[in-house]
């Protein structure tokens, strides 16, 4: 059992571009770090409550919901393009509105929350004490994804792949945690988790799958940039995957790891989300890294 402390305080914290984010903030009882943790599809907030709430005897713990996702804003596409690059300048826009202290900062990443955090940390190295991030594809390595990844990358199949998707939202909150996994590795997903996605599904004339496709329309030119500027990474990164993740395969993470120099930590029998599997896992590297 995850230690529990007193409830987050879930509100609303306005960035820069008029966007508007639904936060999680723990504050800890006896603070010496912070801990930032960034979700992935079809995630929100809640995804991160157990985590939070574990870490919050040494740290203050922050999380929000991506544009898109959750209940923070769903602009549309003309004044926010949900790209990854978009989604770095959100984030630095939060860690600025919430007053966060980098030099105590560690930043938990994952999926498509990782490669924004790497991209930010290209331009301001000094963005966190550490990133760890994971199961989610730095490059563009169509290869080690699933084929229906691969297919939101270009048209037309992007396009078939957004209209399955929005059709089959029951089947993706029910399935999109245990695929790839045997039924003995199936885990329990709160009901609270779950009833806050099914509800913030479709807000303001956008589901949780348009803002995943229009992440994806400009996915391929961010990975792009990002390898092509890897040398000017300088921010520490650790990667964390899950053996067995079918979404994007563990060879991605060992490349990545190997290409940047970090620490690779391959999770045996762990799927693509790490953080909701083994949650006591993810505890551990957040701690380890704030050290």
């Amino acid at each position: 059992m995850l230690k529990q402390a007193d409830g987050p305080d879930i509100g609303q914290i306005a960035i820069d571009g008029g966007i508007t984010l639904r936060r999680m903030l723990v504050r800890g009882s006896a603070l010496r770090r912070t801990a930032l943790l960034l979700h992935g599809f079809p995630e929100t907030v809640h995804a991160w409550t157990g985590i939070s709430l574990a870490l919050a005897d040494d740290h203050d713990v922050h999380s929000f919901d991506w544009p898109g996702f959750g209940f923070s804003s769903r602009p549309p596409i003309d004044r926010f393009a949900y790209a990854p690059a978009d989604y770095a300048r959100v984030l630095k826009g939060y860690i600025e509105a919430a007053g966060i202290d980098r030099t105590k900062l560690t930043i938990y990443a994952t999926d498509i929350g990782a490669l924004p955090a790497l991209l930010l940390a290209l331009d301001e190295p000094d963005i966190a004490r550490c990133l760890i991030v994971g199961d989610f594809a730095p490059f563009n390595r169509p290869a080690l994804m699933w084929q229906n990844l691969q297919a939101l990358k270009s048209k037309p199949s992007s396009d078939h792949v957004r209209a399955a998707m929005n059709a089959g939202r029951d089947e993706i909150l029910q399935n999109t945690f245990f695929r790839g996994l045997p039924k003995e590795a199936h885990y329990d997903v709160p009901q609270a988790f779950r009833d806050d996605m099914a509800s913030a599904w479709s807000r303001d004339g956008m589901t949780v799958v348009d803002a995943f496709y229009h992440y994806y329309a400009s996915f391929t030119r961010d990975q792009d940039h990002f390898e092509a500027n890897l040398a000017r990474l300088k921010t520490p990164v650790k990667v964390v995957w899950g053996s067995d993740d079918l979404y994007i395969t563990k060879d991605m993470g060992a490349e990545l790891a190997e290409r940047v120099g970090a620490e690779l930590n391959v999770l045996a029998g762990v799927g693509h989300y790490p953080h909701l599997q083994a949650p006591e896992q993810t505890i551990a590297e957040i701690r380890a890294a704030s050290r």
